[in-house]
């Protein structure tokens, strides 16, 4: 129990100090992006706004998630992890659209002459610079932390982050290009922008809806499932393995073959002998249900 405690303690810390910092950045974003004339900037002040709502969001999911198992959730609520960075998965792909879509237009205005181009004010530029170095922080903290915790939902944030530094990375890129004279490589940074954001939005939905159909066990598991069972002498055969998650656990049900001619008590000991191997070998492993039956001839 104290482990989920402080699992839960640092998952909220991630969370906490993103909501404040991205807020804090959104303010500025948004100010500098319209004081100095740039698209790129204020696309990415949005970018951040968004990211303050789904902060929000993420927070209460998170927080949900620490609730004791009860009778209608008997492994707890931890796959509310996995619907919070499904969440978050959203929002980044409708940012991006949005995003895109606004500086595609912007960019057609600049191109054939329907704006007139503005001067883009220099502190746009340290503005963009100062996110890169902010985001890469928070980055690696969700990152280091989201890993050790087995959290989808701060993995999720960790990848968002990384998306700022991208977006804010192409801000200033297009701003130092249109201070230089191009005023058409502001919007364009971020259209291009937008997309990367979109395209890793797409990743997030798809990873959380993967846990959530419950698309294990993976290559890697079902290998170490057969490798442990390989040492237990009295399993002749692993036919089936199936596993289901719930949040950073697991729950295994594997289907085993054994010598046709022990008793019920024989094959009953045999089961116990795999739940037990398995329990000690594969972390975060809440239970396993073992089905045996007689292995065919020359299993």
């Amino acid at each position: 129990m104290r482990e989920m405690t402080d699992r839960q303690r640092q998952a909220e810390r991630v969370v906490d100090l993103g909501l404040a910092v991205n807020a804090l950045l959104a303010a500025v974003k948004l100010a500098a992006g319209i004081a100095g004339h740039s698209r790129a900037l204020l696309a990415d002040g949005v970018n951040s706004a968004s990211d303050v709502a789904y902060f929000i969001v993420v927070r209460v999911f998170v927080g949900l998630s620490g609730k004791p198992a009860d009778e209608e959730h008997p492994y707890g609520h931890h796959q509310l992890e996995s619907i919070a960075a499904l969440v978050v998965g959203a929002f980044v792909l409708a940012t991006g659209v949005a995003i895109f879509w606004d500086s595609v237009n912007s960019l057609f205005d600049l191109l054939f002459k329907q704006e007139a181009p503005r001067a883009i004010r220099l502190f746009s530029l340290w503005v963009a610079c100062g996110t890169v170095i902010v985001k890469v922080l928070l980055m690696a903290q969700a990152n280091s932390i989201g890993a050790r915790v087995s959290n989808p939902a701060i993995m999720a944030l960790a990848k968002d982050h990384r998306n700022d530094i991208y977006a804010s990375a192409g801000a200033g890129a297009g701003i130092l290009l249109s201070i230089m004279g191009y005023p058409w490589f502001d919007p364009l940074a971020g259209a291009a922008v937008a997309a990367i954001v979109a395209k890793t939005g797409v990743g997030i939905i798809r990873d959380s809806a993967d846990e959530l159909m419950d698309s294990v066990p993976s290559g890697p598991l079902a290998e170490q499932v057969r490798r442990s069972l390989a040492a237990v002498p009295e399993v002749r055969t692993v036919e089936d393995i199936r596993a289901h998650r719930f949040g950073p656990y697991l729950v295994l049900n594997v289907t085993i073959g054994i010598d046709g001619n022990l008793s019920v008590a024989a094959g009953d000991a045999i089961a116990t002998a795999v739940e037990r191997k398995l329990a000690s070998e594969i972390d975060l492993l809440r239970n396993v249900y073992v089905h045996y039956h007689p292995a065919a001839a020359g299993g």
